[in-house]
């Protein structure tokens, strides 16, 4: 099956399983790959760590690349449509700008491992599979983007972009470093403060900035 299709949702209780199952193997995969890296994974190993013996795991991908893929491709995707449901549901340009932020934080704080192997191992991808995160990362880029440009209509597209990518970069790195701090108690206090610079950051006039 090709990375960028939809999965369907499954209606049966047998497909509800096998999605089950499915989904352990991507968690399994997430942690085990941000723990040892992607070429000392085996499919093997991500099939103990979810439970489902090892020729099974070949009942729902074809080898462990293809695991790589589904998860990227899936996450990448879920921004996306996760980004667009934010705007759609605002307001005004402010307050779907607070919204994509606080969507932004709820995942980079939820899926710590997720953004670790997407740094990591992403040149593990074949080139299709790449060029199919890459456009689906970009085009939510594009729905941060679209938010600026109502915020601040003076703004080159570029600057704004700029914005959008030091934005992601404030936030998806914090997990990182406060990991060691306690994860639960870690998230909590981050959460505010990174909601707090990163609309700081977004919202400043580039008359303030320069």
């Amino acid at each position: 099956m090709p990375s960028d299709t939809v999965q369907p949702v499954p209606t049966t209780q047998r497909g509800r399983a096998k999605e089950s199952r499915r989904q352990a193997l991507l968690a399994a995969a997430a942690s085990l790959f941000a723990l040892n890296g992607f070429n000392r994974v085996s499919l093997e190993d991500l099939g103990a760590a979810a439970g489902v013996s090892g020729p099974a795991v070949y009942r729902h991908f074809p080898g462990k690349q293809a695991v790589l893929a589904d998860l990227l491709v899936t996450v990448s995707r879920e921004l996306l449509d996760g980004g667009r449901e934010v705007v759609a549901r605002s307001s005004d340009p402010v307050a779907a700008l607070r919204r994509l932020v606080e969507f932004q934080v709820d995942f980079a704080l939820g899926k710590p491992d997720v953004i670790r192997v997407q740094d990591r191992d992403f040149s593990n991808l074949s080139e299709q599979d790449q060029s199919a995160v890459r456009t689906l990362q970009r085009s939510y880029v594009e729905v941060w983007v679209d938010v600026l440009a109502q915020v601040h209509p003076d703004t080159e597209a570029a600057e704004l972009r700029m914005r959008a990518h030091a934005t992601f970069g404030l936030i998806n790195s914090t997990p990182h470093s406060v990991r060691s701090h306690g994860r639960r108690i870690a998230a909590e206090a981050a959460r505010p403060l990174l909601e707090r610079m990163a609309l700081a950051a977004l919202m400043v006039d580039s008359a303030q900035a320069s």
